[in-house]
């Protein structure tokens, strides 16, 4: 199950901060605010093994589910994001607490406190997605 959480314990030993010792104000103060039409998307952390097994992915297998990931959490939106009413109506696409899916390598990649973050245009989103639990990359 995907979930944005914390890191793992080699995480924290290679020097990274673990997130439940950073309080929510100072994270909030850490993350870029999106400008424009940019939304900011939290990553799901990664599974560390292969699906129903206890093998262990190797980090290249690991970062490449990264950098090849679909589905994120929206964390906060543009001011002018959604706002040309010819492109997309009198509805934004997705508001700040939505699961999103995007195509894989969309977005500015960079992490806050280890967590994986994207800031992507708002016509990069291609769907909202209620319960991304199942939600999987096809290879």
């Amino acid at each position: 199950m995907n979930k944005i959480t914390t890191m793992n314990d080699e995480q924290k030993y290679n020097g990274d901060v673990d997130i439940r010792d950073v309080a929510n104000e100072d994270i909030e103060a850490q993350l870029p605010k999106p400008v424009g039409y940019k939304i900011l998307v939290a990553l799901p952390e990664v599974e560390k093994t292969y699906q129903n097994t206890k093998v262990l992915k190797t980090d290249k297998e690991i970062h490449f589910d990264y950098v090849m990931s679909i589905i994120g959490l929206v964390v906060d939106v543009g001011d002018q994001a959604y706002q040309d009413k010819e492109r997309f109506g009198d509805q934004p696409w997705c508001k700040t607490g939505d699961y999103v899916m995007f195509r894989a390598n969309s977005g500015t990649r960079f992490k806050v406190n280890g967590v994986e973050y994207r800031l992507m245009n708002d016509d990069s989103i291609e769907a909202v997605v209620n319960d991304p639990r199942g939600v999987a990359r096809a290879i």
